[in-house]
C-alpha cells in the first residue's frame, strides 16, 4: 500500500509500485503515485450529465485544457472550479466533478500543468512530478484561474455571478489565493492546502473561504492552522477552518490510503452548504 500523507506529495521511499500494479492503476485512470492497492474508489455515474474536455483561451500559444461536467438539458447553473492535487487531472478529479454536477453545478477542472506535456497521472517518481508542478508558478496559475472564470461567464449553461472554487492539497492553496486575486470568485473551499504562504496575506481575501483540514496531517500542523485562524481574526475575517482530529492529509481522496470515510461524509455537505450560503447556487 502507498501512504501519501504529506501536503504536496511524498518522499521517494513512499513509492514502491510494481509494474503490474502501476499498469492496473494507470488503466483505471488514477494517479499512480498515490493510489492505494486497498482502495475502493467511489465512482459517480455520468447519466444525466454532460462530461467533456474543452479548451479555454488564456493568452498562451496553446489554450488551457479543462475537464467539464455539468447537468444535461437546458438552463443555467452555478459553477465550481475544481483545482487538482499535484497529480494533475486524473480519474478522481473527474469523479469529484461528476459529484458536483450531480448536485446541480457546472464543474470545471483546468489542467494547470498542461504546458509541460507530461502525463502526470502516469508518473510515480516524486522528483519528476514536483519538477512539473514547480514550473507552474503562482502568477501563471492565478492567471489561468482568471481565464477560466472569464470563460465561465460567457457560457450559456453557467450563471455568470455564481462562481466558486474548491481544491485539494496543492489546489487547496490555490483556493486561498484565488479568493484574493479573482473578483469573480464568490466562495472557496480549501481542502488541506498549505497555509504558511497565505497566512501573511489574509487581508487580501475578497471572498469567504472554508478550510477543511486533518488533525493528523504531518505537513500542515495544528500550529499552522492556529496561526491562520489568528491571522483571519486579526484581519477581521469570518472565514472558517474545520479540523477533523482523526483525519490525515488527503482524507477526501478515496483512492488513497489516507481516505477517511467519516471525515469525508461530514465535510462534503459542508462544501455544498458553504457554496449555497455564499451565493454559489
Amino acid at each position: 500500500m502507498l501512504n501519501l500523507t504529506r501536503p504536496d506529495g511524498s518522499l521517494p521511499e513512499d513509492f514502491h509500485v510494481s509494474r503490474r500494479t502501476a499498469a492496473g492503476m494507470l488503466f483505471a485512470g488514477y494517479a499512480v503515485a498515490a493510489f492505494s492497492a486497498d482502495a475502493a474508489p467511489i465512482t459517480t455515474p455520468s447519466d444525466g450529465l454532460i462530461t467533456e474536455w474543452t479548451t479555454i483561451p488564456n493568452g498562451a500559444p496553446k489554450p488551457l485544457p479543462a475537464f467539464v461536467a455539468r447537468p444535461a438539458g437546458k438552463g443555467t447553473h452555478p459553477t465550481i472550479l475544481v483545482v487538482n492535487e499535484v497529480f494533475g487531472i486524473h480519474e478522481w478529479i473527474k469523479d469529484v466533478c461528476r459529484r458536483l454536477a450531480k448536485a446541480g453545478y457546472v464543474a470545471v477542472a483546468p489542467d494547470f500543468f498542461y504546458r509541460s506535456g507530461v502525463d502526470l497521472p502516469a508518473k510515480s517518481d516524486l522528483k519528476e512530478i514536483l519538477a512539473v508542478v514547480n514550473e507552474a508558478g503562482d502568477a501563471q496559475v492565478d492567471s489561468d484561474v482568471r481565464a477560466t472564470t472569464d470563460w465561465i461567464k460567457k457560457q450559456a449553461f453557467a450563471k455568470p455571478q455564481a462562481i466558486g472554487i474548491t481544491g485539494f492539497c496543492w489546489g487547496g492553496q490555490v483556493v486561498w489565493r484565488s479568493a484574493m486575486v479573482d473578483p469573480d470568485i464568490k466562495a472557496g473551499v480549501a481542502w488541506y492546502g498549505q497555509l504558511k504562504k497565505v497566512t501573511l496575506r489574509t487581508a487580501e481575501l475578497k471572498a469567504p473561504v472554508l478550510g477543511l483540514y486533518g488533525g493528523l496531517d504531518k505537513g500542515i500542523t495544528l500550529e499552522d492552522v492556529a496561526a491562520m485562524r489568528a491571522a483571519l481574526k486579526a484581519a477581521g475575517r469570518k472565514d472558517e477552518i474545520v479540523v477533523y482530529p482523526q483525519a490525515e492529509h488527503g482524507f477526501l481522496a478515496d483512492y488513497r490510503a489516507s481516505y477517511n470515510e467519516a471525515a469525508s461524509a461530514d465535510a462534503w455537505p459542508k462544501l455544498l452548504a458553504f457554496m449555497r450560503a455564499n451565493g454559489v447556487a
